[in-house]
């Protein structure tokens, strides 16, 4: 049973002779044609080297205009997944402003980053300023801080610029620079150069309060449960 678009065969075979692509050929016709069919129609037509070459080279363009397309398409569906993800939990963040929920975060935080084995003061240290910026933000939140109790040791790689490192980190945290320790750098860095540039050594926050402490403490105790 001949196909009806058979009545095209004869300038589908012209323009394949000519080393024209399958896509070329069906956008030069205005029909889409099956590659089944022009496949059939033309297996006896032998193109030349140049031809060839030409037609892979345009079927690796029309590849590579594919994978360019798939990865737009999938950025965006994954954007569009993140969204609807976010706005499933955007009512959490009110959640922090009730003093009690917020100190069960906190504690769940210190559990994770903090030292439990410090006697009369905090210590939470991270490399991550979004970490540090959360740490603070909730215990001043939390209770009453007296700002000067906080200290801050930066703990840093040798060929890093610890001023510039301290006046960052400062920042972060609303610690002011008289109340940083003397930073420690890693001995075993010494010689061997950073490999990741945005990394801002460690950031180790103490804040000398024994009460909250223990209050922190006893929260992950009864959260925890025996």
């Amino acid at each position: 049973m001949r196909s009806h678009y058979y009545h095209l065969k004869p300038k589908i075979i012209t323009l394949r002779k000519s080393g024209r692509t399958y896509s070329e050929i069906r956008k030069f016709i205005g029909v889409n044609i099956p590659k089944s069919t022009l496949s059939n129609w033309c297996s006896d037509i032998l193109l030349s080297p140049e031809q060839q070459q030409k037609v892979k080279r345009l079927m690796r363009s029309s590849a590579d205009k594919g994978r360019v397309t798939a990865l737009i398409v999938n950025r965006l569906k994954r954007e569009e997944y993140i969204q609807t993800v976010k706005d499933r939990v955007i009512h959490l963040a009110g959640k922090l402003e009730n003093k009690n929920t917020s100190k069960i975060a906190l504690a769940m935080l210190y559990l994770g980053e903090g030292s439990k084995n410090q006697r009369g003061a905090l210590m939470f240290g991270n490399s991550d300023p979004l970490v540090i910026s959360l740490f603070l933000r909730l215990l001043r939140h939390c209770y009453d801080i007296n700002e000067s109790k906080f200290r801050c040791t930066l703990q840093c790689r040798a060929d890093q610029d610890i001023k510039k490192l301290e006046k960052f980190w400062s920042q972060v945290t609303k610690i002011p620079l008289s109340q940083f320790y003397k930073a420690r750098i890693d001995p075993r860095t010494i010689g061997k150069p950073s490999k990741k540039p945005n990394y801002k050594g460690v950031c180790r926050i103490d804040y000398f309060s024994g009460d909250i402490f223990m209050e922190l403490k006893q929260i992950m105790a009864v959260i925890l449960g025996p």
